[in-house]
């Protein structure tokens, strides 16, 4: 695992990402990892006056070890990470970062960074390239081509129907990846149908927290066909 990062910028912000390397066979985890594993984490000290404003996380797949089902990463993979600097910038970026790894076994894996940020330090075209790939890797924004057209949650809170618009009029059915509460994913899919570039399906929501309201509260959701991904958020009335 690696990090690296530029110097702040003039507004503070510090570009970021975080390499992640798995050994064969082993797999790590998305930001929601599934039915088991740990979710990264990057943890500043307080003290640092540098805040994580946002975590990228590339396309994950899903991944099936006897009957659990997971989302994560079986290559290597590099998390972009944006920074904020509060005030005067510090001499060193200093985190920890958390990772599962798993293979027969899951293990939790930690490591503590202390990179330099020389004022005025500029960039290796390393870094840029590096940085850029990383940005690139991530699923796109809703287009005219690919994006939700409707959403609803059953009454019985137990299956949220989507309507999509896909990039491509065939295919194999998109991988459809639901977030909801913090810890809760869901990806199981029924009565799926594809008619050209228009998709329906209904994903299986199951549990949720006890005493959980909807109302007022916002989901996300990653769509995944063939070689491009869109990621976008539902909102509940």
């Amino acid at each position: 695992m690696r990090l690296v990062a530029l110097a702040p910028d003039a507004q503070g912000h510090i570009r970021a990402a975080l390499q992640i390397e798995p050994q064969p066979g082993w797999i790590t985890y998305w930001r929601e990892p599934g039915q088991s594993g740990i979710p990264p984490q990057v943890t500043l000290k307080p003290e640092s006056r540098v805040t994580l404003e946002k975590a990228g996380y590339p396309i994950p797949k899903q991944i099936i070890v006897g009957n659990i089902h997971e989302i994560g990463y079986d290559a290597p993979v590099t998390l972009p990470l944006d920074f904020k600097v509060e005030g005067k910038p510090p001499e060193k970026l200093e985190l920890t970062a958390f990772i599962g790894l798993c293979k027969e076994i899951c293990i939790p894996f930690q490591a503590e960074y202390s990179l330099s940020l020389a004022a005025g330090e500029q960039p290796t075209a390393h870094e840029l390239a590096l940085l850029d790939a990383a940005n690139a890797s991530l699923p796109q924004a809703p287009s005219s081509d690919f994006t939700v057209q409707s959403h609803s949650l059953s009454a019985d809170a137990q299956s949220l129907s989507l309507h999509l618009t896909l990039p491509e009029a065939a295919g194999a059915d998109p991988a459809v990846y639901v977030t909801g509460p913090a810890g809760y994913v869901f990806f199981q899919q029924a009565n799926a149908k594809r008619e050209g570039t228009a998709y329906s399906t209904d994903i299986a929501i199951g549990k949720l927290p006890k005493n959980y309201d909807i109302k007022g509260k916002t989901w996300g959701v990653l769509v995944v066909d063939g070689d491009r991904a869109m990621e976008t958020t539902l909102a509940f009335k």
